[in-house]
């Protein structure tokens, strides 16, 4: 039994379903098929199971169907790969009266993409019922010469449904004058035919009422009817005749309306009015047919009235009937078959489906990123085809069984091209060739393939020491030609020690924004500058990095007062001296010395002399601090003097220090004044005071030289890095080296000694020398002692000889001082 027929029967008709998708795989495809009329859910088939893909991986391989005319009829169950009926489907609306209705699919599969053809055939139903055109019929028949046996066409009926749901039989109300004769045509049809079964008399009944049932082969039956009305006419005998049965005609697709095609040519024995012709369609031309055809009447003529297409039909039948004028009219019959010939008039038509919308710019090459379909309505060689796509485009075309695949050739790279717009030219072998052209676009998506650079290749910045915590010190910015996530920056300090602390409890830098803070308030006297490195990272995975150097420079603010380093005082700052009465103008009763920790004008000491009138006797050198008399005293009632006198920086605001000299004037002093340069001429001191004076001349010196070489290692390991606005360049450059930036300056008095001796950053552009000698910029014309000039080796003998006496010394990297020499 077909299973075709078999699935006809309602009874049968789910069950037919299950039983038709045992067809499986056929050549290379999955076929199914399904009743119509079928309720939203029923499954078709399973099509993982078919496709050999476990259930385990249906959520990971994502199946789905791809259609352009027939999205919404099926869906794919997504728990367990089944094809189930989405919505109502019939089979008339879809492929009218075509013999078979197959929905051509694509099933797509992913993670690896596969692409597979199903077809789905729709089987016929019988829910429509046979109809006629015309439910009364007239036919008029010619008494006597119409004798037994006679025939009379009758009008076919139409049923939507096809196969055997269609018109399968006619039957005739039983009647003594005629029968029904019933053909098969060629393509199926049924033609039902009136036969006489004896000779009409007029005289006797002049019309016969007959009724014309049409019943279909469903299950159950449908029928229709139509009333057929018999009127017998008198004499005319000749009907006309065409000199042949069947006429076959080709012509070209596509002609111009009003094309005559061919002229009919019937001849009729009778003379006058009943040999007088008209040809007309009969009953038996399909509505369809008469769309695209029409006939002239008088002439014969068969003309186009609608453009023909090769790909719509490719075949027709005329069934034509010539009538004369006679009473009653007879006919003849014949029928003209048309061939339709096939002419190159569709273009290629493209069809691109992506398989995925972002093609990940580190895709490997043979990636496919979609599918071409390609299809021409023509035949032969005006069907043949073959597709180009653009040229200097890093993708190719794959050919595969029924289309192409779109694959990468070349590497990708988002920040050189983030979007392709490929052209597609398909064209076909017909002579002239037709081609079309479609545009594709596809876009690159991102991947973290590009490290975050900075802007600079290194950071300074500048804050004054005692400035509060939270001051912003700089902000450091980075870019990365990456975007989204991959572009989203980190900044971070890289942890490193400094003084024995970590750096965080230093600096703090805002992640988002990049901008440096300071954590606690500085010294310079204790730090003059920090080196971090400050990193940034993106947020792609792997994640990306990069580092910069900021060196930060404290700068010196005047916060430390004068303090006096000779000669002997109590804790108020007062001096006792003896002098004798004898004394001439010019004679040095002491000479202060004091230092200030600051640096720079901060550290610049003046000694004034408070209230000079009342002590008109003495004066104080501005800038040595020596303490002489202007006249002779043996005059002077008062033996005893006291002279206050402040010792102030340079800073703004100004810092200072007031010290209180008591003169004593004696007759004779037995014990010797001290000279302008005992304390350094001595080689043992004769106080503590001087032993510490010595041990920091002798701590700056070795500050500077250690500071020196340090720098200048750094600088030698370094010169392979290109810091556009580092310290550490060697020759003329935009910055001086360390070296060069951290500079002892010598600061000598009048009479040549050293007054103080200065370790200080340098300014940018300066062009100072690595000793400085600063002069005051006033000389006074007096008499002093000349000092012996300063060796280095000699202060570091009297250093180490120091520090054997276990005198401790700061850290020489971290200590500035300024110190004030006799």
């Amino acid at each position: 039994m077909d299973i075709r027929g078999f699935c006809q029967c309602w009874k049968w008709q789910v069950v037919c379903s299950f039983l038709l998708c045992s067809w499986g795989w056929v050549s290379g495809q999955l076929r199914y098929s399904i009743v119509e009329e079928s309720e939203p859910g029923t499954l078709v088939g399973n099509v993982a199971q078919d496709l050999g893909i476990k259930r385990a991986e249906l959520s990971q391989r994502r199946i789905h169907l791809t259609s352009e005319k027939y999205p919404k009829y099926f869906t794919i169950n997504k728990g367990n790969g089944g094809l189930v009926v989405k919505d109502r489907i019939d089979r008339e609306s879809l492929c009218g009266s075509s013999p078979r209705c197959l929905l051509q699919l694509e099933v797509v599969a992913e993670n690896p993409v596969e692409l597979f053809s199903l077809e789905i055939e729709i089987l016929d139903i019988n829910d429509n019922s046979p109809t006629f055109s015309s439910n009364d019929r007239i036919i008029e028949i010619t008494e006597i010469f119409a004798g037994p046996g006679a025939r009379f066409a009758l009008e076919i009926a139409e049923d939507l449904d096809v196969g055997v749901n269609g018109v399968s039989q006619y039957t005739l109300n039983t009647n003594p004058y005629f029968s029904l004769s019933v053909k098969n045509r060629k393509d199926g049809t049924l033609i039902p035919q009136l036969i006489l079964e004896k000779v009409l008399d007029r005289e006797e009944k002049q019309e016969h009422n007959l009724i014309l049932t049409a019943i279909d082969g469903g299950e159950p039956a449908r029928s229709g009817t139509c009333r057929i009305t018999i009127v017998v006419l008198d004499i005319n005998d000749n009907p006309p005749v065409f000199n042949q049965s069947i006429y076959k005609v080709s012509i070209r697709e596509n002609l111009p309306l009003k094309s005559v095609i061919f002229i009919l040519n019937a001849t009729d024995y009778d003379n006058g009015v009943n040999g007088e012709l008209e040809y007309f369609f009969d009953d038996h031309t399909s509505k369809f047919a008469r769309k695209f055809f029409a006939l002239n009447e008088r002439s014969g003529e068969i003309y186009i009235n609608g453009l023909v297409d090769f790909e719509e039909q490719s075949f027709y039948e005329l069934s034509i009937k010539a009538v004369d004028k006679g009473l009653p009219k007879l006919e003849g019959n014949c029928i003209v078959q048309v061939e339709i010939e096939d002419v190159n008039d569709n273009p290629p038509e493209i069809t691109f489906s992506s398989v995925t919308n972002n093609i990940p710019e580190n895709a490997p090459s043979g990636d496919v990123v979609g599918f071409i379909n390609v299809r021409d309505k023509d035949s032969g060689k005006n069907g043949e085809m073959k597709l180009d796509l653009s040229p200097n485009l890093p993708f190719k075309i794959r050919p595969l069984k029924n289309r192409y695949a779109l694959v990468t050739d070349g590497n990708l790279d988002r920040e050189e091209t983030s979007q392709y717009t490929i052209e597609l030219t398909a064209s076909d072998l017909g002579s002239p060739p037709l081609y079309s052209k479609t545009s594709v676009t596809l876009s690159v998506s991102d991947i973290n393939d590009n490290a975050p650079v900075f802007t600079q290749s290194t950071y300074n910045a500048f804050i004054t020491e005692n400035s509060d915590p939270g001051t912003l010190l700089c902000t450091v910015s980075a870019t990365d030609l990456d975007e989204g996530v991959n572009s989203d920056l980190l900044y971070s300090i890289v942890e490193s020690q400094i003084d024995g602390s970590s750096v965080s409890s230093f600096v703090y830098i805002h992640s988002s924004d990049g901008n440096i803070y300071a954590q606690r308030s500085f010294d310079y006297e204790h730090i003059q500058v920090l080196q971090i490195t400050i990193k940034v990272e993106d947020s792609g995975s792997p994640q990306l990095s990069s580092t910069v150097p900021v060196f930060i420079f404290i700068l010196d603010t005047n916060d430390n007062p004068p303090t006096l380093l000779y000669p002997e005082h109590s804790e108020d700052l007062i001096v006792q001296e003896r002098i004798p009465k004898s004394t001439s103008a010019g004679y040095l009763v002491t000479k202060l010395s004091a230092v200030d920790l600051d640096s720079g004008h901060n550290a610049w000491l003046f000694f004034t002399l408070i209230d000079p009138i009342n002590y008109s006797s003495f004066q104080v050198s501005k800038h040595t601090g020596e303490v002489r008399t202007v006249r002779g005293l043996q005059e002077m009632e008062n033996m005893e003097q006291q002279l206050v006198i402040s010792i102030s920086d340079q800073g703004n605001p100004p810092l200072s220090t007031t010290v209180t000299v008591l003169v004593s004037i004696a007759d004779e002093v037995v014990v010797e004044r001290p000279k302008s340069g005992d304390f350094l001429t001595n080689s043992k001191p004769p106080s503590d005071m001087t032993l510490y004076l010595i041990i920091s001349l002798v701590a700056i010196s070795l500050v500077s030289l250690v500071t020196f070489m340090i720098l200048l290692v750094k600088c030698l390991r370094k010169d392979s890095y290109d810091y556009s606005s580092s310290c550490c360049f060697l020759g003329g450059s935009q910055s001086k080296p360390y070296t060069d930036q951290y500079q002892p300056a010598l600061y000598l008095n009048t009479d040549g000694t050293l007054k103080y001796m200065e370790v200080r950053m340098v300014p940018p552009g300066s062009q100072g020398q690595n000793y400085q000698t600063n002069l005051p910029p006033a000389l006074e014309q007096q008499d002093f002692s000349i000092v012996q000039p300063l060796h280095f080796p000699q202060l570091k003998d009297i250093y180490q000889e120091a520090a054997s006496e276990g005198d401790s010394l700061n850290d020489p990297n971290n200590v500035s001082y300024n110190i004030i020499v006799l």
